[in-house]
């Protein structure tokens, strides 16, 4: 079994939606990853705040972020464990964050560990 990251994006991380549908979609997130955990196949996840972040370039210049003019934010991920790219992709297509519109959820296996950090 391998772990994959979900990385959620969001087309406009700066759209604002009202406090009742914020309370609405996490309610269906966690009973979206209650399904995966379910299965023994949750590893963790979190979400991210879309101000106040920074980007540190290689030269040392550091810029407010982390894209500039555009849009497109992150705005959080999940692990978890599955026996194939395609499993972690139908764990993908289950979550509420694909109700918004262009918003997509990337999925990447991780890297092997083999005590090389």
């Amino acid at each position: 079994m391998e772990e994959f990251i979900l990385i959620f994006r969001h087309e406009d991380g700066k759209k604002v939606a009202s406090p009742e549908q914020i309370e609405v979609w996490m309610k269906q997130t966690m009973d979206w990853i209650g399904g995966i955990a379910a299965q023994n196949k949750f590893v963790g996840g979190n979400g991210l705040v879309f101000d106040d972040s920074r980007v540190v370039h290689h030269n040392s210049i550091v810029t407010n972020g982390p894209f500039g003019e555009i849009k497109e934010t992150i705005g959080g991920y999940v692990i978890v464990k599955a026996d194939s790219v395609e499993e972690a992709v139908a764990f993908a297509k289950g979550s509420p964050v694909l109700q918004g519109e262009g918003n997509t959820v990337e999925v990447r296996k991780f890297a092997k560990r083999d005590g090389v950090h």
